[in-house]
């Protein structure tokens, strides 16, 4: 028996493998560039262009910011520093203190800023980037049921509302935050449509997630996504509890192993928990970042001082222009697309959107808007992600049947009504393009009454009207986000657009204007300008800056008075002016002088310096690369150090400095007066020197 062998080809195919690799990325290319087989052609190009200009908007001219927030910035310095201090979120290398949030947010910076050093693209390009993923993720959500188009408008009524253009070029913990609840409400809606727990559990990991940027603002959300799912998920109601019992007990570990782990390390390994009287990331929760954000009873903060709370907040003249261009449109289209999908069925997940994307919208805004703790207008940039959401979902709904009559007047009416809200908004910056509000008003009325025909007109034309109404309706918020990402912010408070009448550089009622654009709040504002924080005069009771005054309480102001007033935003300027001295919104800018001396010889210290409250010992940190103590945390209220602590610190050579100045922990009704005490013992014991406008007390020389 004769077996045959396979011959082996005479040539052997060249390239193979190569060839196969082509291939495969010709297809990837094409598949990125021109998307699923069933898209449309123009959706995935449109796509692009949408995440490319949204990139471009959040990342262009991002260095003129500076540190931007220099309390974060501080923070991150620290955590690129130290793997102690990135864990805990510590404002400083030597773990004094942390700050007043956890550490979440700090992380993909401090990694960023490990891999290209401490600088201000490394610190807000990842911010920026959030934004671009959280405008992919609302435009990926919004596709899923109500199409390319809708999508795409959703998309970008994200990228251009002006408080997102704010914060996603800022690095506040917002930007994590947001994003994170946004990647929550994707895998809520992926888990409604086929009663998913893979999906339901990652949008639980992601909101838990959010406790770690931004504690309990981010469990807002949380009611809403368990009863959307629970109504409108297919399946046995069993099976749907037991879902959201696996969701919750996701929701706690994501949200508390921080928690856990810093609870079993003993208080004495660990920096303080900044923000809290008692030590605790539990108080910090539930007291500082939590009931009292919602009553104004927070022990250690700086009490009420919104006197703006009510159900017009949200529109008013301070918090109008951030977000509310297409708040009225959205709160319409809700209800216009729960009308429209009454009779679907119960699991009809075009319906289930809706009522995912309101309900964050609704017990948001109401919660923000009764608030009468400290309440800062970039709040609002949780409401920028379903407000967006809602218009592109509602406009595609009834875009889609604009051959009804209601569905086109209700569009049309829409149109109109946003023109009009957009000419009030853009009317309260009035010296700022004056003509800008006209035109809008105009290019929506006239969509609008072609929109009214739009089921009866020939398509070129109903297409037409349908790009006017676009141009209309964002040309508004897009001016305001071009001017937000012109405009160099700095300091703990910034604010989105141009100047008003109203808060940023303008007078409220009964309030007075100081040197930093104040906000125009009775008895002088903690929000201060445009671009940065700042105090539109001293406190009640306190004496005007330079002239010695007495704080609240007792004590006097140091160096003559309270600092951080007229807030610039300008990064290499000081709200306090002067020597560069900080405050309790505005970083220190110390000089040449201020900087060598603090530096030199500074391996034999573990701070270089100490300074009342964060931002005035950031602004040190910054510049010299070197820890500096922020005593009594970020208001100068925490009873970090004590006096005795600190005391100790001294005798045993491990801080160099003492800085006058300082924040005005006189203005809190109510936490630690441990600062107050260490800086009494320190004039009394030491002298001082001033250098550049700064008084520094050398705490190795004791007078006498």
């Amino acid at each position: 028996m004769t077996t045959t062998l396979p011959q082996a080809p005479a040539t052997a195919p060249r390239g193979g493998p190569a060839r196969r690799l082509r291939g495969l990325a010709r297809v990837l290319v094409r598949v990125l560039v021109r998307g699923g087989a069933q898209d449309p052609p123009w959706a995935r190009p449109a796509l692009l262009a949408l995440l490319l200009g949204t990139a471009v908007l959040y990342i262009w001219g991002l260095g003129a910011s500076g540190w931007a927030n220099s309390f974060y910035s501080a923070a991150v310095q620290a955590g690129a520093t130290s793997w102690k201090a990135f864990f805990f979120g510590s404002s400083d290398a030597a773990n004094a203190i942390t700050v007043d949030k956890p550490p979440g947010a700090l992380w993909p910076m401090a990694l960023a800023a490990r891999v290209f050093g401490v600088n201000s693209w490394s610190i807000l390009v990842p911010q920026a980037l959030m934004g671009v993923a959280a405008v992919g993720t609302v435009y990926e959500a919004v596709r899923r049921w109500s199409g390319e188009g809708a999508a795409l408008l959703a998309g970008a009524a994200l990228a251009l509302t002006p408080v997102a253009a704010l914060m996603f070029r800022f690095n506040n913990p917002d930007a994590l935050l947001v994003l994170l609840l946004t990647l929550g409400a994707y895998g809520m809606v992926r888990a409604q449509e086929g009663a998913s727990t893979r999906w339901l559990v990652f949008a639980a990991c992601c909101v838990g997630s959010g406790f770690l940027a931004k504690m309990l603002r981010a469990f807002l959300v949380v009611p809403v996504f368990a009863v959307v799912y629970l109504v409108a998920a297919p399946g046995p109601v069993r099976r749907r509890l037991w879902q959201l019992a696996a969701a919750g007990a996701a929701l706690l570990v994501s949200a508390g192993w921080w928690v856990a782990a810093v609870a079993v390390v003993p208080a004495s390994s660990r920096p303080y928990i900044g923000g809290s009287q008692g030590d605790s990331v539990l108080e910090l929760a539930l007291g500082y970042n939590g009931i009292g954000r919602l009553n104004g009873n927070e022990v250690g903060g700086l009490g009420n001082l919104d006197q703006d709370a009510g159900w017009a907040r949200m529109f008013g003249p301070q918090i109008g222009g951030q977000v509310s261009w297409l708040l009225p449109a959205a709160l319409v289209l809700l209800a216009a697309g729960m009308w429209a999908t009454r009779r679907a069925p119960r699991t009809a997940p075009l319906r289930a959107a809706f009522g995912l994307w309101g309900g964050w919208l609704l017990i948001t805004a109401v919660i923000f808007s009764f608030m009468r703790g400290i309440f800062h207008k970039y709040y609002t940039v949780a409401l920028a992600p379903p407000i967006a959401a809602l218009a592109g979902m509602g406009a595609g709904l009834l875009w889609e049947r604009r051959r009804s009559r209601t569905a086109s007047v209700v569009l049309a009416g829409v149109v109109a009504g946003t023109a009009v809200w957009a000419y009030v908004l853009l009317g309260r910056a009035r010296d700022w393009y004056p003509g800008l509000a006209p035109a809008v008003l105009a290019c929506g009325l006239v969509a609008a009454v072609l929109l009214v025909a739009a089921g009866r007109l020939p398509r070129a034309v109903a297409a037409g009207a349908g790009a006017l109404a676009v141009v209309g309706v964002f040309a508004g918020p897009a001016a305001y986000a071009l001017e937000t990402v012109t405009t160099p912010h700095t300091g703990a408070i910034v604010v989105a657009g141009p100047s008003t009448g109203f808060g940023p550089g303008g007078r409220g009622p009964g309030g007075m204007r100081g040197p930093g654009r104040g906000d125009g709040r009775p008895g002088g504002a903690l929000d201060g300008g445009r671009d940065g924080g700042g105090f539109a005069g001293p406190p009640p009771g306190a004496a005007a800056p330079g002239r010695g005054g007495m704080r609240p309480g007792g004590g006097q102001w140091p160096q003559g008075g309270p600092q951080g007033a007229g807030g610039t935003g300008r990064p290499g300027r000081s709200g306090g002016g002067g020597g560069g001295g900080g405050g309790l919104l505005n970083a220190a800018t110390p000089g040449a002088q201020v900087t060598a001396r603090l530096k030199a010889g500074s391996v034999s210290f573990t701070w270089v310096a100490a300074a009342v409250g964060s931002n005035n010992a950031a602004g040190y940190q910054l510049a010299t690369g070197l820890p500096v103590m922020a005593v009594g945390g970020f208001n100068g209220t925490d009873p970090a150090p004590t006096l005795e602590e600190f005391q100790a610190h001294v005798a045993a050579g491990r801080i160099h400095y003492f800085l006058g100045g300082g924040a005005m922990t006189g203005r809190a009704r109510s936490g630690s007066d441990a600062a107050q005490k260490i800086t009494t013992w320190v004039q009394e014991n030491f002298t001082a020197v001033t250098v550049d406008g700064v008084t520094l007390y050398d705490l190795t020389a004791r007078r006498g």
